[in-house]
């Protein structure tokens, strides 16, 4: 007797991309797309209605981000597997969608072999990565954790402004801006404002201004 299909959620907000997965995986007689939608709350009133097996989550979504789904996803339903597909690769994304509960993390330029085995393993219970995002989730994993304070001075450092200007938008004193970026400076790795800024942007911990 045939198991029953893989029951799909796919979250997106580009239409044509969800309706390329839906094509793509069509022809799989054990995948069945039971709900699509561009939006982080429809996908979670979704996921409650349908309760599919596997969800395929972007994670640049309106209304709530795709983080923010799968940690509102999983509250209410521990089980909930989750695949990110998307196209932004940073440290910070990769460990931020593992960390709220994703499975795995795949880049929307996969090829279909790699995106239809990732979904059969996720939903045997496998945590599935690719090798390039295990690699940079480990070294992101290795890096120590910034406080809210300190990304809040690395933001305004990396739109270019002065410890003065950081103090007082942020209402604080300018010795403790220093402190802040010379802990900032040692958990980066770096020696200097420009090589935090750099840092910052390249491991996606703070968005180009």
């Amino acid at each position: 007797m045939r198991s029953p299909a893989i029951r799909l959620l796919i979250v997106d907000d580009h239409p044509a991309f969800r309706a390329g997965l839906v094509t793509l995986l069509g022809d799989q007689a054990d995948l069945r797309i039971v709900a699509q939608c561009g939006d982080g709350r429809e996908a979670v009133e979704l996921y409650r209605r349908e309760k599919p097996d596997v969800v395929l989550m972007d994670l640049r979504l309106p209304g709530l981000s795709g983080v923010e789904a799968i940690l509102a996803i999983r509250q209410e339903h521990p089980e909930a597997r989750v695949i990110v597909v998307t196209t932004y690769d940073s440290d910070e994304d990769i460990y931020r969608a593992i960390q709220s509960g994703a499975k795995s993390y795949l880049m929307k330029d996969m090829s279909k072999a790699e995106i239809v085995g990732t979904i059969r393993a996720v939903h045997a219970g496998q945590e599935k990565l690719p090798a390039s995002i295990a690699d940079r989730l480990a070294e992101r994993r290795r890096r120590p954790e910034l406080t809210l304070r300190e990304i809040e001075v690395l933001q305004l450092l990396v739109k270019g402004r002065s410890n003065k200007e950081i103090a007082s938008g942020l209402s604080i004193a300018e010795d403790t801006v220093k402190s802040h970026l010379k802990t900032l400076f040692t958990k980066l790795g770096v020696q200097d404002r420009t090589a935090a800024a750099i840092s910052a942007i390249r491991h996606g911990i703070v968005p180009l201004p």
